[in-house]
């Protein structure tokens, strides 16, 4: 009985420590697998400044001011060039109606309304159609006042800029030894290509793709089958040559 006793507790001393030794690998292999991120300790890798000051394309407005005097009826030849041409880039860049301001009040009431008749005319012969215009009257107060044009269109926005949270001088602050990009730092450009861009969409996504222009390789592909030269021909390309030299 006493050999079997210290058979068993022999049995359970090695189970234990197998056990033992499976706990011990297993914790060794976790700890194999904790990698250590390394930290950029120097700022090398400073923030972007597209980061700082994004470029957003949102909702804007479209505008048109139309001065009108107290004693003139109608537009001028150079309003009427404007209206039709604000009309036109309607077409194009909207996305909504167009909303007249008129003046009620003033001294150029009457002067108002014939110059806003006139530029509806000049509106809905352009192609915006009548449903998609709007009139707002506003009071004056007793000034001369001016008609104004609106139509909502997409804009690219950047900014404001001139912000300064940081000094850009000497300083005991951390992040002034870590090689970083001041706050202000690319907000210009990003202001100035916003304003820019003909169409904010590019900002976000490329356009489709346009048809081929077929007419230039038309015409070098019916010189290469009659047996010539599909190069182009340059007739002064040597006209301000000095010497001749080299030929």
């Amino acid at each position: 009985m006493q050999f079997e006793f210290l058979n068993v507790a022999r049995r359970h001393a090695a189970g234990f420590a197998s056990r033992g030794l499976l706990i011990a690998g297993c914790a060794a292999g976790l700890a194999g697998c904790n990698t250590t991120t390394a930290t950029d300790t120097t700022g090398g890798i400073p923030l972007a400044y597209t980061d700082r000051h994004p470029i957003a394309v949102k909702e804007g407005k479209k505008s048109l001011v139309l001065f009108v005097g107290a004693v003139r009826g109608g537009l001028s030849p150079m309003q009427r060039a404007e209206v039709l041409a604000f009309a036109q880039n309607w077409k194009r860049d909207a996305t909504g109606g167009v909303t007249i301001d008129r003046p009620v009040g003033g001294s150029n009431d009457r002067a108002a309304n014939d110059s806003l008749r006139e530029a509806i005319s000049i509106i809905v012969q352009a192609g915006v159609p009548n449903s998609g215009i709007g009139i707002r009257p506003y009071h004056s107060e007793g000034k001369n006042a001016n008609l104004r044009l609106n139509y909502p269109l997409m804009v690219a926005e950047a900014g404001p800029c001139g912000q300064w949270p940081d000094d850009l001088g000497a300083s005991y602050q951390t992040k002034h030894f870590e090689n970083r990009q001041y706050y202000n730092f690319g907000c210009a450009t990003q202001r100035n290509l916003a304003s820019m861009v003909a169409e904010p969409a590019d900002l976000v996504q490329p356009r489709a793709d346009a048809p081929a222009y077929n007419a230039k390789r038309t015409f070098g592909t019916d010189k290469w089958r009659k047996g010539e030269s599909p190069a182009t021909t340059y007739p002064d390309a040597g006209k301000g040559a000095i010497s001749e030299i080299g030929k």
